[in-house]
């Protein structure tokens, strides 16, 4: 059998071994009371086990090797973080380890004790044939409990880890959480393919220029193109030529710089999603909502939430343009429900949960929960694969777990940390 530590830490952790008549490898028997907390950064395997040896109980560390002339080639026996184990658990037994004291480390031998079924589970897990997870064979049959608590889990772990940008740019700012969430907002609003010049835009005008001119709404908008580059060529039309001329005045008062005009993407994208209209949007939103997180952190009804997205008013041009100077039929340019959905998942949700986390306030980052189970599943590859393989999943709390578990375990193969793997590898 191809044995690995990781597949050895998991058959210790969960004791997956025939413990009948357990014995070291010098004869005294031994009884598993706590096999220990799984240690993944340095030093012995596993923390505070406690077990009995012979006629001694101890609380100490269990140390893991495929076999016990590892200790001595991990540099372990002059190692004092080591000096605690009082068990060494190998697959197969072939070097005594003595201990500085002279005294023989007590050794566990697994090689015997593995069920064959188990080990197999196994292989066909990791080794098998590359496939979109490698329990897709399986998947389906892990009970919904299991399945349920461990989406759970590894949605609050995604949560964590995307809070970290947040933290990061939030300490940029110098704490200013209203600044942070209008920068995260705005790269939310380019959707992906301009996200990267909507957060410049954001970056290059902060709200404390945009609040100096919150009762004026052709500022804000000339403000927001003029910024954003749509604004530095010639424009024939009344309102664009009306913008333009606002923006040169007030891009000598605040100092302002536009962004690279040739970042937008127009390319392949529905002119309902151009950034124009998208800039409209943002303008409008900008105009209707100050202090938009505060208020966010006000409301409880997610209805109410989606409304701040919904409302959203822009100029009466855009209803027959997309572009400057290029009249079009006339069609409705609000945001859209879909496109509030994805601003309410990735930014709202996010900040509340962060908000939550770093102000050790347990109801915002319940609200985030609650707020992602109420939003629909998102439609993408993943997802749909998943669909496939026979899961319902109709949430975004669902979507967005099964992206992290995915990306984050299925990739990598991380089966053994995963309660799905784990309830499969069980199976009789």
């Amino acid at each position: 059998m191809l044995i690995t530590e990781d597949f050895l830490h998991y058959v210790w952790k969960f004791r997956l071994f025939d413990r009948a008549e357990l014995k070291t490898v010098e004869g005294d028997e031994i009884e598993i009371y706590s096999a220990g907390m799984h240690n993944k950064h340095a030093g012995p395997d596993f923390h505070n086990a406690r077990l009995r040896i012979g006629e001694t109980t101890w609380a100490g560390n269990v140390e893991l090797h495929l076999s016990s002339a590892d200790w001595q080639r991990h540099g372990h026996t002059n190692d004092k973080a080591y000096d605690n184990v009082i068990l060494h658990v190998v697959y197969r037994d072939d070097a005594p380890v003595t201990l500085p004291n002279g005294r023989r480390l007590p050794t566990l031998e697994l090689h015997n004790r593995i069920s064959p079924d188990l080990y197999n589970r196994y292989h066909r897990l990791i080794f098998g044939e590359r496939q979109f997870i490698p329990c897709e064979a399986n998947i389906t049959v892990v009970d919904s409990l299991t399945m349920s608590n461990w989406l759970s889990r590894i949605l609050v772990e995604r949560l964590e880890k995307r809070s970290e940008a947040v933290l990061n740019t939030l300490e940029t700012n110098r704490g200013d959480w209203e600044e942070t969430f209008y920068q995260f907002l705005a790269a939310n609003f380019g959707f992906k393919t301009n996200a990267l010049p909507f957060e410049l835009l954001a970056r290059s005008l902060p709200q404390i220029t945009l609040a100096k001119h919150k009762n004026n709404p052709l500022q804000i908008e000339a403000l927001v193109f003029g910024q954003a580059g749509f604004l530095d060529g010639d424009v024939t039309d009344d309102y664009p030529q009306k913008l333009k001329t606002e923006y040169q005045y007030l891009k000598h008062k605040h100092g302002l710089k536009p962004i690279d005009n040739h970042l937008w993407k127009f390319m392949r994208m529905r002119p309902q999603n151009f950034p124009t209209i998208r800039l409209a949007q943002f303008a409008g939103l900008i105009m209707q909502s100050n202090h938009l997180l505060s208020k966010i952190l006000e409301i409880s009804e997610v209805e109410i939430l989606r409304g701040l997205f919904d409302s959203i008013s822009i100029h009466p041009y855009w209803e027959n343009h997309y572009r400057f100077d290029a009249e079009s039929k006339p069609s409705p340019k609000n945001l859209g429900r879909a496109s509030a959905n994805i601003l309410l998942l990735n930014t709202v949700a996010l900040f509340l949960f962060t908000y939550g986390k770093q102000h050790k306030q347990q109801y915002h980052i319940n609200r985030a929960l609650k707020l992602l189970e109420s939003l629909p599943a998102e439609t993408n590859n993943i997802t749909a694969d998943f669909v496939n393989l026979g899961l319902k999943i109709k949430t975004a709390f669902e979507s967005q777990a099964l992206l992290e578990l995915k990306n984050n375990y299925c990739d990598y193969k991380k089966c053994l940390d995963c309660s799905v793997g784990n309830k499969i590898l069980k199976l009789n």
